[in-house]
């Protein structure tokens, strides 16, 4: 028998390491310490969502799930000692003002991650373009609100019009940025076949780089807009108030959180109690396009 011979004989008598893990051992030890210390960082970090849920479902949720379910829903705000009302036109209001800012920043900020992220990623235009959507993410939101207020509220009124372009200035920012980190992720061999097959630069990017984005693109483009529906401060520059159902853009419109700001300090239990349900109204609006981004950011397996 030759010496290799010997050395796999003695290799394959040897016995197979215990593969088992050790309870107390360092690194499970360590490892375990780890994973506790994050579930209750986890757990920590959803007390206090869990206890506003809580709260506005015990204070918001007999109006909002009792029997004057469609009363709350679609009745106008109550006036001082008046019983019952409801919420309607706050619902309605904010609808309208996130759909404009949603019309006016959706193209803009797809287009311009486009530019950011295809035609012209190095340039300085695109650099300077990348700087400025990166500080509007620490712009405070009150001052979209005085910035419309200057620029329009004061030639043309209150309106819904200038409310949804204040949520249009704040959504913007989330837009540009989800949408450009997107398209980054879009691999470079895809787009390059695309070139090979002889695409042009406009067909790759409606062929190739917009389909395949798209699932990070509406991430973010839902991200935005549950931002912009729970926005106060700007509304209260540019949109105001209103008791009424709202029947021009030109107008003073009700949004969910000026109603829910003017409600909490009056002295009258049914307002206050609508201020809970509006509360609520407006976490689950949230809630429902955060849970929509969650599901359509997943990775397809």
């Amino acid at each position: 028998m030759s010496d290799f011979d010997l050395t796999k004989a003695r290799e394959t008598a040897r016995p197979m390491p215990q593969l088992a893990r050790q309870g107390f051992e360092a690194r499970a030890l360590k490892s375990g310490l780890l994973t506790g210390l994050t579930w209750l960082a986890a757990l920590l970090a959803a007390v206090p969502l869990i206890s506003v849920m809580y709260l506005l479902l015990v204070k918001g949720g007999s109006r909002l799930f009792g029997a004057d379910f469609a009363e709350v829903l679609t009745g106008l705000p109550p006036a001082g000692f008046e019983l019952g009302g409801g919420i309607g036109p706050a619902i309605v209001g904010t609808l309208v003002m996130v759909g404009i800012a949603s019309v006016i920043s959706i193209p803009i900020g797809i287009l311009a991650a486009i530019y950011l992220g295809v035609l012209e990623p190095r340039s300085r235009l695109a650099n300077t373009s990348r700087f400025l959507a990166k500080v509007l993410t620490g712009f405070p939101s009150i001052m979209a609100g005085v910035f419309v207020y200057a620029v329009l509220v004061i030639h043309w009124g209150y309106s819904a019009w200038a409310g949804g372009i204040a949520l249009a200035v704040l959504m913007l920012r989330t837009v540009v940025l989800a949408a450009e980190e997107a398209i980054a992720q879009v691999p470079q061999r895809m787009k390059d076949a695309a070139y090979g097959m002889g695409c042009t630069r406009t067909q790759v990017i409606w062929k190739v780089v917009l389909p395949t984005g798209l699932p990070g693109i509406l991430t973010g483009v839902l991200l935005a807009v549950a931002g912009a529906a729970g926005e106060s401060a700007p509304l209260l520059f540019t949109a105001l108030f209103s008791n009424y159902f709202i029947s021009e853009l030109s107008e003073p419109t009700a949004s969910l959180s000026i109603l829910i700001y003017n409600f909490s300090g009056m002295p009258f239990p049914n307002q206050i109690e609508l201020a809970w349900t509006a509360s609520l109204v407006l976490v689950l609006i949230v809630l429902m396009f955060n849970i929509l981004a969650r599901l359509i950011g997943q990775p397809k397996v």
